[in-house]
């Protein structure tokens, strides 16, 4: 296989008269596994279907847009890796000027609102068209009634403001495929899994969300609504959902079920070139291939379930991996590569450290309704290991023409000392073997309250991981430190909260953090909820919000302005020197 066609010269050489599927994205194109849009054109392209990309096109011409012509099937339309209004919007609500996913770095390509503005514009040349699709993230976590921080509004399923026909949601391979065989045969594609669309009546074996007018009005209904569809994004629970939209209906099928190991292998055993197509290469560098090129996804979705983390809703709370052999015939491929210097970028996934094991009472009857996996304490019937993570480490890093291997995705340190077997020997290894000068955690705060908020484990957790990566540092001999991300702003955080932060950092952590990151309510998240609320979803106590924009850059700033920090009082990292 090879990059899919991007311009009419590229199908004729392929002897096509038109494609079977067109891809529109927000990004640039980059044939790759990490890569949405080149994952699901390579899964039809290998299904036999003709598939063209084209990525961000002009919208004040119609040269792009209308290069390849019309797809025979339908359109496929996503924002790109992150949704349009992040990507383009800091959480200070300014313009941000780089995009690492355009040619040349600048912002300058992406539309606001993408899936909406691309949909219309293949409406606008293209009179009764084929299909539109919408996927990929943006389209995902907004594919029910969601709150929109860039608006501060509660705004429609994006299937109705895009004016769209069908919406695949979460990792869509299996979904769009289906998609796909049932538009080439014109058969019923309404009882597919992974997809919404738009019905002039609600269907009788689905349950009934609060219509959108009610949850648009009332944060106490809109709380209520998200709860139930929330707890309907299990594949094996979920029941199909239905929310009205003044006189029409919003259907939601249950999830696609979990991918068996062999369909998860075979997606990422096929073959991408790693590297940006020329026709988007000769417009300028795309930072963002820097990272991913010769990094290795092992798993997808989370059980960690964080508040403010779209990771669960999209990839969802069950962890799927790849067989080890799969994962080495990947980096095995790596070393054959132009501009492989034997560095292995990353291995890992949402959280690093969540390969190879899953519940399996969650494996066979779904997630619990009534309680998350790791929080607010670890669910004993999780049964957590490193170990084939370690062997996994182990064997990438005996493979001829590979000088190291790093994991750079952030870990779950509560994890690695609730694993009482193999949790220390994976920190030592990873210490020793598989960290780039510094290791990523995410604790993102430490006031018990706020922590609560976020859905994270306490502080306590991070002083003894903490005292555990110092003291393996200091035992190898190696100039190695913790970098730690955390929030500022989050809803039922105050100056009080950011200072005890600050006073932590300072006498403990002995830094100024400069990862810190105001809050952005990510759509379809509880943080975001909260938010919008001014409640605790789970409680329904009124929760103190930070909405004034300078109120969040202060939050921001008690953590990050730089103080002299005194030697004395070195309680935490005493082994790090």
């Amino acid at each position: 296989m090879m990059f899919l066609p991007t311009t009419r010269p590229e199908m004729k050489a392929l002897g096509w008269s038109e494609p079977d599927v067109i891809l529109v994205t927000g990004d640039a194109y980059i044939d790759s596994p990490h890569i949405g849009v080149a994952v699901i054109g390579k899964v039809l392209a290998n299904a036999g279907y003709r598939v063209g990309i084209i990525a961000q096109p002009a919208l004040s011409v119609p040269d792009d847009i209308m290069r390849l012509g019309e797809p025979r099937l339908f359109w496929g339309v996503t924002g790109g890796s992150i949704d349009s209004m992040i990507a383009n919007y800091t959480a200070s609500l300014k313009k941000r000027r780089s995009d690492d996913y355009t040619p040349g770095g600048l912002n300058n390509r992406r539309p606001d609102r993408a899936v909406i503005v691309y949909t219309n514009l293949i409406r606008q040349y293209f009179k009764n068209t084929r299909p539109i699709v919408l996927g990929g993230i943006e389209a995902s976590l907004r594919r029910v009634a969601h709150y929109d921080y860039w608006s501060d509004a509660v705004r429609r399923s994006i299937l109705f403001d895009a004016k769209a026909d069908i919406l695949v949601y979460g990792m869509a391979e299996q979904a769009i495929a289906e998609l796909a065989n049932a538009l080439k045969n014109d058969s019923d594609y309404r009882d597919l899994r992974g997809i919404c669309y738009i019905a002039p009546r609600k269907p009788e074996k689905s349950d009934e969300l609060p219509a959108y007018e009610k949850v648009r009005d009332n944060p106490k209904v809109f709380i209520r609504m998200f709860h139930e569809f929330y707890l309907n994004n299990d594949a094996l629970t979920a029941q199909p959902l239905a929310q009205k939209y003044d006189t029409r209906w919003l259907v939601i099928n249950p999830p696609v079920l979990p991918l068996t190991q062999n369909k998860l292998d075979a997606i990422y055993d096929l073959d991408y070139e790693r590297d940006v197509h020329p026709y988007y290469a000769q417009q300028g560098i795309v930072k963002a291939l820097e990272t991913i090129r010769f990094a290795v996804t092992t798993h997808r979705g989370c059980y960690g379930e964080c508040n403010f983390c779209a990771i669960a809703m999209h990839e969802g709370r069950t962890v799927q991996w790849r067989s080890p052999e799969s994962i080495i015939r990947e980096v095995r491929h790596f070393t054959t590569m132009p501009g492989f210097k034997g560095i292995v970028s990353d291995v890992g996934g949402p959280t690093a450290n969540m390969y190879g094991f899953e519940c399996s009472q969650k494996i066979k009857n779904g997630s619990c309704r009534n309680k998350r996996c790791i929080y607010p304490e670890i669910c004993p019937q999780m049964p957590i290991s490193h170990k084939k993570q370690i062997e996994l480490l182990t064997r990438l890093r005996a493979i001829p023409g590979v000088r190291k291997v790093f994991v750079a995705s952030g870990i779950r340190h509560d994890l690695v000392l609730a694993d009482r077997k193999w949790g220390r020997k994976y920190l030592r290894e990873v210490v020793d073997e598989h960290t780039s000068g510094q290791m990523k955690i995410a604790p993102e705060h430490v006031v018990p309250k706020v922590l609560h908020l976020m859905g994270k484990p306490d502080r306590g957790m991070l002083v003894a991981f903490a005292k555990l990566f110092y003291q393996y540092t200091q035992a190898a001999d190696k100039k190695q430190f913790l970098t730690y991300y955390l929030i500022a702003a989050h809803p039922g955080c105050t100056f009080e909260d950011m200072q005890k932060l600050k006073t932590f950092a300072t006498d403990f952590m002995k830094i100024t953090p400069q990862q810190v990151q105001i809050f952005i309510p990510a759509p379809s998240t509880y943080s975001a909820l909260m938010y919008h609320t001014g409640l605790d979803p789970f409680s329904g106590k009124k929760l103190f919000v930070a909405k004034n924009l300078s109120h969040k850059e202060k939050q921001k700033a008690i953590v990050t302005e730089k103080k002299q920090i005194m030697s004395k009082n070195r309680k935490f990292h005493k082994h790090e020197r």
